[in-house]
């Protein structure tokens, strides 16, 4: 098989758009994974990749074996043209094209996490992490929200794109999805403790940025974390952390 050299290469070409343009993912509906955790991740859970590239100095072949067990289009790559398309300074020598999953919006949701206008990527990734290993339902992403599938939030992510739906939606359809839950706004200035929270109801929880809190463009309970030390917040992912593994002590 012959080696790709060029970034020229029309391949080479789209996963490059597909890193560094949010317009190309959305367009072509397809993203770009680094790594054999990633891949392995997504194709246990039934995505099958378009193409696939490695470079041959770098690359585990045990892996390489098996997605060539599987059939998929394996190409392999010279070292320039693996750091072009990579997001990382040391590129993990596997990287691939793969459509973004269709998310399943369950009709009657018991536990909902959404995000709101929540900017820093590794939060954004690391809330959907937090969300798939604490049994949550979906994660919706308001307006202003990073883009789910940008390639920080996918490695923060660790395969939660693949364990959890997550949707983008204006506040108008997310105020109309939540109207059967319960909803509960995270903030420093809450009238009641996480704690005190009945989470056997269903509900909607949402969390702000870090700088800005939670907006107005939703409605409901706030509720707080308990902070010694005049600790005036936690991190968005942290805090997101605490509330939902609450949640799930209580439906244990």
């Amino acid at each position: 098989m012959d080696m790709i050299t060029s970034l020229q290469n029309p391949r080479v070409k789209l996963m490059n758009g597909l890193q560094t343009r949010p317009r190309t993912r959305r367009k072509e509906r397809k993203m770009v994974l680094e790594g054999v955790r990633l891949l392995r991740d997504a194709i246990e859970r039934g995505s099958k990749p378009e193409f696939v590239f490695y470079d041959p100095k770098t690359v585990d072949y045990e892996f390489l074996a098996d997605l060539q067990g599987h059939n998929f289009e394996v190409l392999p790559v010279t070292p320039e043209v693996m750091q072009h398309v990579s997001d990382t300074q040391t590129p993990q020598g596997v990287i691939g094209v793969f459509p973004i999953p269709t998310p399943y919006i369950p009709r009657q949701p018991r536990s909902v996490l959404i995000l709101d206008n929540v900017r820093e990527p590794g939060n954004v990734g690391g809330m959907l992490r937090t969300a798939a290993a604490a049994g949550t339902e979906l994660v919706i992403l308001s307006p202003g929200c990073a883009d789910p599938y940008n390639n920080k939030v996918l490695r923060s992510g660790m395969g939660a794109h693949f364990r959890i739906p997550v949707v983008e939606a204006g506040w108008e359809e997310i105020n109309g999805y939540c109207e059967p839950l319960k909803v509960y706004l995270a903030a420093g200035n809450g009238e009641i403790s996480y704690d005190q929270v009945n989470w056997r109801e269903r509900w909607a929880l949402v969390i702000g940025s870090e700088a800005h809190g939670v907006s107005e463009s939703i409605s409901g309970t706030r509720i707080r974390i308990p902070m010694a030390a005049a600790t005036e917040s936690l991190n968005a992912t942290i805090a997101a952390a605490v509330i939902l593994f609450e949640a799930q002590r209580q439906l244990r």
